[in-house]
C-alpha cells in the first residue's frame, strides 16, 4: 500500500466515525488551548510587571534606608525600618559622585487637596527638577519644578491629569492657588495622563519641591533616593560609589539598601518565568488526557474494524501497513486538536487583551511549539498500542469476526 492509500484509509476510517473524531479532537484541543491561554496568563504577568518597573526609568540605582538582611533584592525588603534617616544632604552628596546623572531625592506622604469647594485625599511625592526626567514624565501643560535650593522649596505644585480634571474641569489650572493640608501653593504644571504604576497612580498624584514635603508632614527623612547613571554599563560602580559614601557619612555603619533596577528586573522576571513553566506544566496534563482518550478511542477502532483489517492482511498488506495506518489516524487526530486548540487559545488571549488592554497576554512562542508538538507527540505516543494490536490480528480469525 502506498503511503498516500495508507493516508487516505486513515481519513476516510476517521471521518466515517464523526462523533467519536470529534470528541477526541475536542479533548486535543481542550489541552493545547489550556497551554496556550495560561502561558499567556504568566508570561503576560511577566510582561507587565518588567514594563512597569522599566517605566520607572532608565539606569536607574535606588537608596533606600535601613540595611536588608540578604545579599539580593527581596521585594518584601522595599520598604525597611532603618536607624538613621536617609536626608536632603545625603541626597547631595550623591549628586558628586562619578558617572552619576540626575539624582532625585523623595519625600512621600498624603494629605487633602482643596480648590473651588472641591475637596479630596491626594498622594504628595516631593522631590527636586530633576524627578521628573529621571521618571520620565511628561508634562501636558506648565513647566517642572524650579531648580533651587533642595532645602527651601517654593509653594509650587504639579498635579496629575485626573485632578486636573475632576478639581478644575475646563478651569486653566495654571497659575490657580490650591490648598495642600493648611499651605497654599501655586499651580505650574500639569502632568500626561499615564495611569497606574507599581502602586501609585500618577494621574492623582502632586508633586511638590522636597523641602517643601517635609515640612507639610514634619519629616526630615527621605522615603527613597533615586540615582540616573550615565550609562548602563555604570550602574555597578554607581552602586558601589553611593553605598561606599552613604557608610561614611554615616559613621561606618552600613544602614542602607543600594538596589538597582536590572536586579530588580531579574528577580521578578525569574520569579515569573517559573510561575509560566508551572502552569504550562498543569496544563499539559490535560494533554496526557487527551492521548489517553485517543488511546481508547482507537482500541475501539480496531475492535469495530476487525474485519477491515483482516480483509487487509489476507490481499497483501503487511503488520507494518497496518501500523501505518492506525498511527496515521491518530496522528490526524492530534494535528486537528492541536490546530483547534491553538485557535481557541489565541482567541481566548485576544478576548484577554481586549477586556484588559494593558496587560500584554500574548502567549511565547516556545509555549505555542511546545503545545503543537507535544500534542501530536502523545497522540502517537498513545495510538502506538492499538497500532501494535491491530498489526498482530490473525487473518483468518479477523475475517471470521467480519
Amino acid at each position: 500500500m502506498r503511503l498516500a492509500d495508507t493516508l487516505r484509509f486513515a481519513r476516510d476510517a476517521a471521518t466515517g466515525y464523526p462523533v467519536r473524531t470529534a470528541l477526541s479532537v475536542l479533548a486535543m484541543a481542550i489541552g493545547v488551548a489550556a497551554v496556550v491561554l495560561l502561558t499567556a496568563l504568566g508570561d503576560g504577568a511577566r510582561r507587565y510587571v518588567v514594563g512597569q518597573f522599566s517605566s520607572l526609568g532608565t539606569n536607574l540605582v535606588i537608596v533606600l534606608p535601613g540595611r536588608s538582611g540578604t545579599g539580593g533584592f527581596n521585594p518584601a525588603n522595599a520598604i525597611t525600618s532603618t536607624p538613621r534617616d536617609l536626608t536632603i544632604d545625603d541626597a547631595a552628596s550623591l549628586r558628586r559622585l562619578p558617572h552619576v546623572r540626575r539624582v532625585a531625592p523623595l519625600a512621600v506622604g498624603t494629605s487633602e487637596m482643596a480648590f473651588g469647594g472641591k475637596l479630596r485625599e491626594v498622594m504628595v511625592a516631593g522631590s527636586t527638577a530633576e524627578f521628573i526626567p529621571i521618571r520620565h514624565f511628561e508634562l501636558a501643560q506648565g513647566k517642572a519644578l524650579p531648580d533651587e535650593d533642595w532645602n527651601h522649596g517654593s509653594s509650587v505644585a504639579i498635579i496629575g491629569a485626573k485632578l486636573h480634571e475632576e478639581l478644575f474641569g475646563a478651569t486653566p489650572a495654571l497659575g490657580q492657588l490650591i490648598r495642600i493640608g493648611d499651605r497654599r501653593l501655586r499651580v505650574i504644571g500639569v502632568l500626561k495622563p499615564s495611569g497606574q504604576g507599581l502602586g501609585m497612580n500618577t494621574d492623582e498624584l502632586v508633586i511638590v519641591p522636597v523641602a517643601l514635603a517635609q515640612a507639610m508632614f514634619n519629616s526630615n527623612t527621605l522615603f527613597r533616593i533615586m540615582l540616573e547613571a550615565n550609562s548602563r554599563d555604570a550602574i555597578p560602580a554607581v552602586k558601589e560609589a553611593a553605598l561606599s559614601l552613604l557608610k561614611q557619612r554615616h559613621r561606618g555603619e552600613e544602614d542602607v539598601t543600594v538596589i538597582t533596577q536590572d536586579a530588580i528586573l531579574a528577580t521578578f522576571d525569574k520569579l515569573l518565568g517559573a510561575l509560566t513553566l508551572a502552569v504550562a506544566g498543569i496544563a499539559a496534563i490535560s494533554l496526557a488526557v487527551a492521548g489517553i482518550l485517543v488511546m481508547n478511542v482507537m482500541l475501539v477502532a480496531v475492535t469495530q474494524r476487525t474485519g477491515e483489517i483482516g480483509l487487509l492482511k489476507a490481499l497483501g498488506a503487511s503488520a507494518r501497513t497496518i501500523r501505518l495506518a492506525f498511527l496515521s489516524e491518530a496522528a490526524m487526530l492530534s494535528a486537528a486538536g492541536a490546530l483547534v486548540g491553538y485557535g481557541l487559545g489565541q482567541i481566548g488571549a485576544f478576548v484577554l487583551r481586549q477586556l484588559f488592554p494593558v496587560f500584554p497576554a500574548y502567549p511565547p512562542e516556545w509555549a505555542v511549539i511546545a503545545g503543537l508538538g507535544t500534542a501530536i507527540g502523545t497522540g502517537l505516543l498513545f495510538g502506538v498500542m492499538p497500532a501494535r494490536r491491530a498489526a498482530q490480528l490473525d487473518p483468518v480469525q479477523a475475517l471470521m469476526k467480519r
